[in-house]
């Protein structure tokens, strides 16, 4: 019984993650230029309900050498509200889980008075989702391993591609992807 509920769950992770496209939530690592004055800004459509983490960090290797080189901050909600903020730092860290749908901003700036002429490159590791979850302390606490872990990775995927189709039928957008696919 075990091993048909496993195939089952593998089949149909396999089909739905072959043809959902952006369903399910990843981790979404980038790099971003911040120009010497203004600000760069990243925004993720995301559901309630739902873990955010992200890590970011100076990576420009011509100012390393630099220590004074800083960046600062600011994530907010889809109304505005402010969910994190840090000012003149190298690197940072952000976690939260989201209450409303909608548009989440992180905006990045150069900090301080050591504003660099040609701007500065960060790194941003965006996790949201079942990217965000702790499958080494999943697998310690259930005490499994291999290919059981994996299998319960694909339950969590099929469970957050059944979530997100359920928002986009909600919100409308739904006919729109499957007709667009």
């Amino acid at each position: 019984m075990a091993e048909r509920r496993a195939e089952a769950i593998l089949l149909v992770a396999l089909l739905l993650l072959g043809c959902s496209g952006h369903l399910v939530p990843v981790t979404e690592a980038v790099w971003l230029t911040i120009p010497s004055s203004g600000t760069k800004c990243v925004s993720e459509e995301i559901q309630s309900n739902v873990v955010v983490l992200a890590d970011y960090y100076i990576v420009d290797e011509e100012h390393a050498h630099l220590h004074t080189a800083t960046i600062s901050s600011r994530v907010t909600s889809p109304y505005g509200n402010n969910l994190h903020h840090n000012e003149n730092v190298t690197h940072g860290q952000f976690a939260f889980t989201t209450s409303e749908a909608g548009n989440y901003l992180a905006c990045f700036w150069i900090g301080g008075k050591h504003q660099e002429a040609a701007g500065l490159t960060i790194g941003l590791d965006w996790k949201i989702g079942i990217a965000a979850k702790d499958w080494e302390s999943v697998a310690k606490r259930e005490k499994i391993q291999g290919m059981e872990l994996e299998l319960l990775k694909l339950e969590g995927a099929v469970q957050a591609i059944h979530d997100n189709l359920i928002y986009l039928k909600n919100r409308g957008g739904y006919h729109q992807y499957i007709s667009g696919h």
